[in-house]
């Protein structure tokens, strides 16, 4: 699998998950993707998210919430400029159908968040870009995460679309505990005939080196410059 000219079955691609530590600073977050460029990461991606679109409209205080920490599609623009500049791939998760469709002149390829691998439309949006897939697999199961797949593929071959997927195992726990990151799933996955990679919700780098030694080609680990 390639993304852009990152071979993934020559290296491990390791991506700083930014999301929204920036906590809607646009300073911030650029001086974030220089520091994850720094400690030798290969990508960074944030979250692109419409609150009022995300969460249901009775939760004000969370739709608050996002919109303080939401970034523009200009601040997006000039992010992955900042990427590009610092020699890291940029990515960015959409929430809905709109910022799906304005990612696809952005990113090299999509990821698709755990609580919406069964979200077809968005699947169906991101699917149709031909662009490469990183899909989490989290809260799910092998069925639901077959039926992702097969969905994707079908509409490639209805675009004639030839991309490449990847399964990322995610335990969607924060922090997840060691003994709780069930890392044999990836086994699972390999059997899917697609790439795998591993999301890492806990803390440290073992279970990160352990997945690798399994078959994961992608590693996704939170990243912030602090905890407070």
């Amino acid at each position: 699998m390639k993304i852009e000219n990152f071979d993934l079955d020559k290296e491990v691609l390791i991506i700083a998950e930014l999301g929204n530590n920036h906590e809607g600073s646009y300073a911030l977050a650029e001086e974030m993707i220089g520091l994850a460029a720094n400690t030798g990461a290969d990508a960074v991606k944030f979250q692109t998210i419409i609150p009022e679109k995300l969460v249901s409209i009775n939760k004000n205080d969370r739709i608050q919430q996002l919109e303080r920490f939401r970034l523009s599609y200009k601040d997006f623009e000039r992010l992955s400029n900042v990427a590009q500049r610092e020699g890291v791939l940029f990515l960015s998760t959409p929430f809905d159908l709109e910022s799906a469709r304005f990612l696809s002149d952005l990113v090299p390829a999509f990821k698709i968040a755990s609580g919406d691998n069964n979200f077809f439309p968005l699947i169906d949006v991101v699917a149709r870009t031909g662009k490469p897939i990183i899909l989490s697999a989290g809260i799910t199961d092998l069925d639901q995460i077959r039926a992702a797949r097969d969905y994707i593929y079908r509409i490639w071959d209805e675009e004639k679309k030839c991309s490449e997927l990847a399964l990322l195992h995610c335990v969607v726990d924060y922090p997840t505990s060691p003994a709780d990151a069930n890392l044999l799933f990836i086994r699972e996955l390999q059997r899917l005939g697609v790439t795998v990679g591993y999301s890492d919700h806990t803390t440290g780098i073992e279970a990160a080196v352990l997945s690798v030694a399994l078959g994961a080609r992608i590693i996704e680990k939170h990243f912030t410059i602090s905890k407070k």
